[in-house]
């Protein structure tokens, strides 16, 4: 059995602009959490997904996987949530629960690969559609708990935003003592900005110009420099521990590379389409490391939430009706958003 929710996807091919329209729900099982979707943000991902950038996809695609809203319903083996409850939805929406990787609370890691929030086969053998919805079904373990000092609409990119810059910041040790830099102040960039800066790190944002630079200052950053000005790469050299790199573009990675300390860090969180090259004798200087991340499991994304809630940190958001969401795509491809679009959900049927 299913219930239909509106929604805005691709309804036939990658070619097809967003449009209005109805998708079906499972009803929900034991274990399973209705959502009432409130608010949902637009992350760089979606576009990628949805015109089929990172491989073919089934059609209608709907994305989005940065959820919030009040739960409507629960089944009725569920302890964790209860109707009424203020909770979001992140990336993942299930995985085997039984690897290692699963057993650690690295969910996002899953050996048998985890269910995405869309663009995934669910338990049931239907195709995963995302938050650009009136509603979902996750099943509980996969929905994790809004706190009382984060609003709702602020709170929506946290679940991919927050979560995937606060994981590398927090594994990679981003505290006291520690010098970040920042590549890219935008949707992702600007949430690792101000956990880096809330943990105790050095900050610093490398940014193509210095057009945001009053901005990252304000959110923590101690310096900004212009990677555009080649004296940028010989004025940084061997500057940083840490640094998060959070554009979805082609960079030069052994020119950032050269900016890391002995036994620092650079890691891609961004995902571009094509493959970046890495220098292996660039690696061998300094005994620098490249590294990847990805989200956070279900236990980290709920200590960010909390983390934010108890520092008073939250994105700076564009809210947009769901009529607009075409122009907004365009918008983030043109970096022209500040900072991150969130789709108010009660727009959806308009």
């Amino acid at each position: 059995m299913t219930t239909s929710a509106h929604a805005y996807g691709a309804p036939t091919s990658a070619a097809d602009p967003l449009a209005a329209i109805t998708i079906e729900r499972r009803d929900v099982g034991p274990l399973d959490v209705r959502i009432d979707i409130q608010f949902c943000g637009v992350c760089h991902s979606d576009i990628h997904f949805t015109r089929g950038e990172w491989g073919p996809q089934q059609y209608p695609a709907v994305p989005g996987h940065e959820i919030v809203g009040v739960v409507a319903e629960v089944g009725a083996e569920v302890t964790r949530h209860a109707v009424g409850d203020r909770v979001g939805v992140g990336c993942m929406v299930n995985s085997c629960r039984d690897c290692d990787n699963c057993k650690a609370g690295e969910e996002q890691y899953c050996t048998n690969g985890s269910t995405l929030t869309y663009g995934s086969i669910d338990r049931d053998g239907t195709n995963t559609l995302g938050g650009y919805s009136s509603s979902v079904v996750v099943v509980e373990d996969f929905v994790v708990k809004v706190p009382d000092g984060l609003e709702l609409d602020v709170a929506a990119p946290l679940l991919c935003a927050g979560i995937t810059t606060y994981s590398p910041l927090r594994h990679w040790g981003a505290g006291p003592g520690k010098k970040v830099a920042i590549v890219g102040l935008g949707g992702l960039g600007h949430m690792a900005v101000k956990l880096a800066h809330a943990m105790g790190a050095e900050v610093t944002v490398l940014s193509q110009s210095l057009s945001k630079q009053e901005e990252g200052m304000r959110m923590g950053a101690s310096a900004y420099y212009a990677t555009s000005d080649a004296d940028t790469f010989k004025t940084l050299k061997n500057s940083f521990d840490l640094i998060i790199n959070t554009v979805s573009a082609k960079i030069d990675l052994n020119a950032f590379l050269g900016l890391l300390t002995l036994n620092g860090t650079l890691v891609s969180v961004g995902a571009p389409a094509e493959p970046l090259p890495v220098g292996v004798f660039t690696l061998f200087g300094n005994r620098r490391s490249f590294a990847g991340s990805s989200i956070g499991g279900i236990r980290e994304t709920q200590e960010m939430l909390d983390f934010c809630a108890e520092h008073g940190i939250a994105p700076e958001i564009e809210l947009i009706e769901a009529s607009q969401l075409n122009d907004a795509w365009e918008r983030v491809l043109r970096s022209d958003v500040r900072f991150r679009f969130v789709v108010d959900s009660s727009t959806l049927s308009a």
